[in-house]
């Protein structure tokens, strides 16, 4: 960040009073300027043993598979979220259920929130961000076209999780190494 987007001044990197982390602050107007992580939600889709899949069709990650999810919207719930990303993405309507998982990237200041949900019907189709969509069987899990560690995770949990025949909450972190 180098202007305040209060005043348009030039912004400087340093601990405000009170504060413990620097931050871009304005010497003209005195705004202070928090750059906080990102939300990502979405869910898994279920229909009977299957899930829904979706095969993006932009970066990053092209032509990669991926359960439903994107970025949260100023004003909506995680839950909402999660079923607005998969309406737009797969054109398909759910009802959003447990919080199922929740990632932690900190080097790239991101937070993935992962419910289980319900497909409603079978009236479904690649979104605009989508190529393909595809409700799959475990056996049909593309595990190495898989665009995101949170999605491979999530999906290792979920079916480890279906044969024990209880579904608990995970979460974790995903590091640099570990993050594609």
């Amino acid at each position: 960040m180098k202007f305040c987007s209060n005043c348009g001044s030039a912004v400087a990197l340093k601990i405000p009073t009170g504060d413990t982390l620097p931050r871009h602050v304005c010497d003209a107007c005195g705004t202070i300027h928090y750059q906080n992580p990102k939300m990502i939600v979405g869910c898994i889709a279920e229909w009977e043993s299957r899930i829904l899949l979706c095969r993006r069709a932009i970066e990053p990650r092209h032509g990669l598979w991926t359960v439903p999810a994107g970025f949260m919207e100023n004003g909506e719930t995680t839950a909402q979220g999660a079923a607005r990303e998969t309406l737009e993405e797969a054109n398909a309507r759910v009802e959003i259920g447990p919080l199922y998982a929740l990632y932690n990237i900190p080097h790239i200041n991101q937070v993935y929130i992962l419910f289980r949900a319900r497909l409603l019907d079978l009236d479904f189709s690649a979104g605009a961000e989508t190529l393909e969509v595809r409700l799959v069987d475990e056996a049909d899990v593309p595990w190495e076209q898989l665009a995101f560690a949170t999605v491979r995770n999530t999906l290792r949990h979920y079916y480890s999780d279906r044969a024990q025949g209880e579904f608990r909450f995970h979460i974790g972190t995903i590091e640099p190494a570990t993050s594609r």
